[in-house]
């Protein structure tokens, strides 16, 4: 891609983010961490109660770029062929035909993940990996671009399947999604800001648009000097008594892929170590098992993960 193509893409991936805070106030942040997801060809696990904006946010990044939409809601009696789809034996054909279910779509909203059992979370596994899924020997390949926004309550977690370590690496980023200050809620009160904005919502960007950015990004300049600050990172959380296991060699790549598609959406061919540092804590806090008490919440012990992580970037020098 030449200069002035990317130049351009950079452009348009600025009035989509433009767009989306129209819509969702007070959580500027998190409205950039999705869009480095989707860029980044990865996915976003979102922690937030409920009314906050979760499903607003997913339901209007797919109306920005105009592409489809699904939304599972996840419990616990709910099985894999719910969300992939089921073979259907058809007279008429006298042959089994595959329905594909709700996973077939450009943007998924799995919603209350940890509501469902296991067996049916490890069903997104190989979606969210490689962008296609099996089924009776068969593989089904996954439209794209393709998103997975999934969502968590942390202040109830009765009848919940906390994620294992497999399912939570395939996410980029794990974020929190707050309350909006006072201005921002007046903001959402007086202009009606949110939901009911969506059906009047106009398409700044398509499909393609989105997989031409997805390639500008892997071509944004990383210096090697900032590759080896990002593995001294990795490696202190592999080393560091404080964890009794360390960010895996995914987790690595997916800083990477991050930190390229955080300088594209600036308008930058290149990253700097600014592109790195805030990054680290939502793509590596949810990688990572701490030592110590295993009786703590899981909320206690990623909020724990947060404060080690952050510890260890600050311990590691920036290159110059």
């Amino acid at each position: 891609m030449s200069p002035e193509t990317a130049t351009a893409a950079a452009s348009r991936a600025s009035q989509l983010e433009a767009a989306l805070r129209k819509i969702i106030r007070g959580n500027d942040d998190v409205v950039r961490l999705a869009l480095v997801s989707i860029l980044a060809r990865g996915h976003l696990l979102i922690e937030g109660v409920p009314g906050v904006g979760k499903t607003t946010l997913a339901q209007a990044l797919a109306r920005a770029i105009d592409c489809r939409f699904q939304r599972v809601q996840f419990t616990s009696d709910m099985l894999p062929s719910d969300v992939i789809g089921i073979s259907i034996y058809s007279a008429m054909e006298q042959q089994f035909e595959f329905k594909r279910g709700p996973l077939f779509t450009n943007i998924l909203l799995a919603d209350e993940i940890n509501r469902t059992t296991p067996k049916t979370q490890s069903a997104l596994l190989e979606a969210m990996n490689e962008g296609q899924v099996t089924v009776d020997s068969h593989s089904y390949s996954l439209p794209q671009p393709f998103l997975v926004i999934a969502t968590q309550n942390p202040a109830e977690q009765h009848g919940t399947y906390p994620l294992p370590e497999s399912q939570l690496d395939r996410f980029l980023m794990r974020v929190r999604m707050g309350y909006p200050d006072s201005n921002a809620e007046r903001e959402i009160l007086r202009s009606e800001v949110g939901a009911g904005q969506l059906d009047v919502m106009e398409p700044v960007l398509n499909g393609a648009d989105v997989l031409e950015m997805q390639e500008a990004v892997t071509q944004v300049r990383v210096d090697d000097s900032l590759v080896n600050y990002a593995l001294a990172i990795v490696r202190k959380t592999r080393d560091t008594q404080h964890f009794s296991l360390g960010v895996s060699p995914r987790g690595s790549q997916m800083l990477y892929r991050a930190a390229q598609a955080t300088a594209f959406l600036d308008g930058r061919s290149f990253c700097t170590p600014e592109d790195f540092k805030p990054l680290a804590v939502p793509v590596f806090a949810h990688r990572v098992v701490l030592n110590g008490n295993s009786s703590s919440s899981a909320r206690k012990k990623y909020e724990r993960a947060e404060e080690m992580i952050t510890e260890i970037v600050d311990s590691v020098p920036v290159p110059l």
